[in-house]
């Protein structure tokens, strides 16, 4: 059989390349971004109360009112915008299925769709098989901020979408209000639509403030906004997320995610559910919660050899390994999991054309700290 690839570009993702890798050698894994510790306990007691309830069968295809319901909450609480939990509130299986709906929800043959890089691998397939192109804007090291006049310039007649990111998976940026305003001038008498991942919301530090597209008024008029409760509850495993968007877009967002996965996993919908309500204290404690494992792990790694850039949002930490090494990333990565013990991801798969010279690699710190100690051992004795 001749079967013509609807993406050439793209094979098996370094997250399972490296996560594979790494169980062959029984490495430590600090490569792909999960948890090795459970959330909470009531969580998981309402989850398994519900399926024994018989919560058990398809729930409605914009996820449950009561889920929706709790999300509106949160977000008026949050951000101070009202939106409508039947019309503006889509639950998901995930945040990558609501990139991937929302891309397609809009994006036609022939589109232009702005992202930054380095970005999350699944936004360019997502354009590719929508019938787009994606416009890779580079965002300027070592700070990892986003050069507004770069964007400006890579605007055309042909631009639907741009997409921002923010805490920024893999870099740990993050935007300012400036930033937002910026944009805002920027998109104001255009019909081009705004995509904000925003699914490390809870993760930011040093007393930074998360800047929501939903608190931006006039942003949020052309957003759609992605989030995720498996960042913030630590079940990323469960593959439970949203996205918030003005009734017409999640019209069209619907549409698609109705064919896509229909509805999302239901005795999970509900026990998010019940603990959205019962406890919001989880997700205002998260912020310190991974600020002290952000620094334990930097401590950690002091007399290394690997240089440590600044953490400001979301649980990476990106390390120059150029004083060990001067081999491409992700040789480097291959080598420090077969002869150290220790996975971690290229930061050049979250590229179109990597910076020259640029000899960065991507360690995830949502662990315990012994599985953060066994690493920093090895990584310490290179």
């Amino acid at each position: 059989m001749r079967l013509q690839t609807k993406l050439p570009k793209v094979g098996t993702t370094i997250f399972t390349v490296i996560s594979q890798l790494a169980m062959q050698h029984r490495a430590v894994n600090l490569g792909q971004g999960f948890p090795d510790f459970e959330g909470p306990a009531a969580l998981h007691e309402a989850l398994f109360r519900h399926t024994r309830e018989g919560k058990n069968q398809y729930a409605p295809m914009s996820g449950i009112a009561p889920l929706r319901e709790a999300i509106a909450a949160k977000t008026a609480a949050l951000y101070g915008r009202q939106v409508n939990a039947d019309t503006e509130i889509t639950v998901t299986s995930g945040a990558t299925e609501a990139l991937f709906a929302a891309i397609h929800a809009v994006v036609r043959a022939g589109d232009e769709v702005i992202v930054m890089d380095p970005c999350y691998d699944s936004y360019d397939p997502a354009i590719e098989l929508a019938g787009g192109r994606a416009i890779h804007v580079p965002l300027r090291a070592p700070s990892f901020s986003i050069d507004w006049q770069a964007v400006r310039d890579a605007i055309s007649p042909r631009t639907r979408m741009l997409m921002i990111n923010s805490p920024h998976n893999p870099t740990g940026a993050t935007l300012t209000r400036t930033d937002l305003d910026t944009l805002a001038d920027m998109l104001r008498d255009t019909d081009i639509l705004l995509l904000s991942d925003e699914v490390y919301e809870h993760i930011i530090f040093d007393g930074r403030r998360h800047e929501s597209v939903l608190a931006h008024a006039e942003l949020a008029e052309r957003s759609f906004v992605i989030s995720s409760f498996g960042k913030t509850y630590h079940i990323t495993g469960w593959k439970v997320g949203y996205c918030i968007a003005p009734a017409t877009l999640s019209a069209e967002f619907r549409k698609v995610h109705q064919y896509l996965t229909f509805c999302t996993f239901t005795a999970a919908q509900w026990a998010l559910a019940d603990y959205l309500l019962a406890d919001p204290q989880h997700y205002h404690d998260l912020p310190q919660f991974y600020q002290v494992k952000r620094d334990y792990f930097q401590h950690a790694l002091i007399t290394s050899r690997l240089k440590l850039l600044p953490v400001e949002g979301a649980y990476f930490q990106l390390a120059d390994f150029s004083a060990i090494s001067n081999e491409d990333d992700l040789s480097f990565c291959r080598r420090l999991i077969t002869e150290h013990g220790v996975a971690a991801i290229p930061v050049s798969a979250f590229y179109e054309t990597p910076p020259f010279g640029q000899n960065l690699i991507r360690f995830c710190f949502a662990k315990n700290n012994a599985t953060l100690d066994a690493a920093a051992e090895r990584l310490c004795a290179i």
